[in-house]
């Protein structure tokens, strides 16, 4: 069923997100800003609900789900479905990513990494995604709701921190960002992505700091709070005509 084109999305009630990768850094900073601004948050890792994190609700709003694990990701959808007020999923967010590391914390390359990480980072990076919007579609069209995939600036660079794997994925979430926009657009379902650089969080390389002022023209880490606000900004009716982007935050570092 195609919906009729219309810039305005059907409003009942608070809106209500899915955010893979809560447990830190932008995902913090996305749940504080949007239960800041009247959404109802729902969050998804692979681990019990921890009682850290800073905001209200979160333990009863919070489903534990490993992303790896593909087969359970119709499961996760249907945990999601029962706990919707009226059936209705205004955005979803794939924030969820790994980067697999060598023990001593450094990149592994091409020759240094295996079939399982590969098939790992593919799947929570990538597949997982598709999965996952596949599942709760009925639900975004119902809203005329908004999907926003984390991508990174090391979709499109060689990048002396992550490794091929982690890059690759995020490269092929770019050009999934597009297909579902393209696809899930005649329903009235906006799909885009953001492409992270350098932001501060706990997760920081060594070395980060000599890279942006080398790197970045504005000289600085980004913001999780100024990702976040990205986010919101394409799940709101401001961005009612953005479908298919891909928004760089990071200083100007890509260009």
């Amino acid at each position: 069923m195609v919906f009729p084109q219309s810039p305005e999305r059907i409003m009942a009630g608070p809106r209500c997100m899915l955010l893979t990768g809560a447990s830190r850094g932008i995902g913090h900073a996305t749940v504080k800003l949007f239960q800041a601004r009247g959404w109802t948050v729902f969050t998804v890792s692979r681990q019990p609900f921890d009682e850290r994190c800073p905001w209200p609700g979160g333990r009863q709003a919070h489903l534990q789900a490993d992303l790896a694990d593909l087969d359970g990701v119709e499961s996760l959808a249907a945990e999601l479905r029962a706990r919707l007020p009226d059936g209705r999923l205004d955005a979803l967010v794939n924030n969820a990513g790994i980067s697999p590391k060598s023990p001593d914390g450094a990149r592994l390359g091409v020759l240094a990494t295996d079939a399982r990480a590969w098939q790992q980072v593919l799947a929570v990076n990538l597949v997982s995604t598709a999965l996952l919007t596949r599942a709760l579609f009925k639900e975004l069209a119902a809203a005329r709701g908004v999907v926003v995939n984390v991508t990174s600036i090391a979709g499109g660079r060689v990048h002396p921190f992550a490794g091929p794997a982690y890059a690759c994925s995020k490269a092929a979430l770019a050009a999934l960002t597009r297909e579902m926009a393209g696809e899930l657009g005649p329903h009235g379902v906006r799909v885009n992505a953001i492409a992270p650089g350098e932001i501060d969080t706990s997760i920081l390389s060594p070395g980060t700091d000599e890279m942006v002022a080398r790197e970045v023209p504005l000289r600085r880490l980004g913001k999780p709070a100024e990702v976040a606000e990205t986010i919101h900004f394409l799940c709101g009716e401001a961005a009612a005509y953005i479908n298919g982007a891909e928004i760089h935050i990071n200083g100007g570092q890509h260009v």
